[in-house]
Formats: structure tokens, sequence, C-alpha cells
């Protein structure tokens, strides 16, 4: 299948990139995450603590084993605050 992954703030300063169009295999986020780190070292460094990551599966928000069947877009994005 193939999404449009979005990074955003701090994800997007380490990838080097908004967003890219991937082709995967992966069923659940836990898996494409995988896939995305072994793309290289930036991917790696970014997504190295996925406790400071959230992810949100067609503009919903999701946890990393949410599956991917029939997505079209993942983001990654830091934590959120309020105030």
């Amino acid at each position: 299948m193939t999404l449009d992954i979005l990074y955003f703030a701090w994800l997007r300063e380490r990838i080097g990139a908004p967003r890219e169009r991937v082709e995967t295999s992966a069923e659940t986020v836990r898996e494409l995450v995988a896939e995305l780190i072994a793309r290289g070292e930036r991917h790696a460094a970014a997504l190295s603590d996925l406790g400071a990551v959230r992810v949100a599966v067609d503009q919903v928000l999701s946890d990393l084993d949410a599956p991917l069947g029939g997505a079209r877009e993942v983001a990654f994005f830091p934590p959120m605050t309020g105030g």
C-alpha cells in the first residue's frame, strides 16, 4: 500500500522533510515505524524514542498497534500540551 507520511515539529527537522510517500507492507503503525527506521540514520534518530512521539492515522489519534488497512495518511508529531 502507498501511504503519505507527515512529520511535524522536531521530527520534521530530524528527518529533513515535512512529508514523504512510502510503499509499505506494514499492517500496523509499529511495523511502519520499523520500516521507516530501517530507511536510514535520520529516521532512526527521529523515531528512536517512541515515548516522545504521537501518531495519527487518517487524522485520528492512534497508538502503535493501530491497524493500517485502508489508511492513506500517517502523521508523527510530539506530544501536545494545552494552555
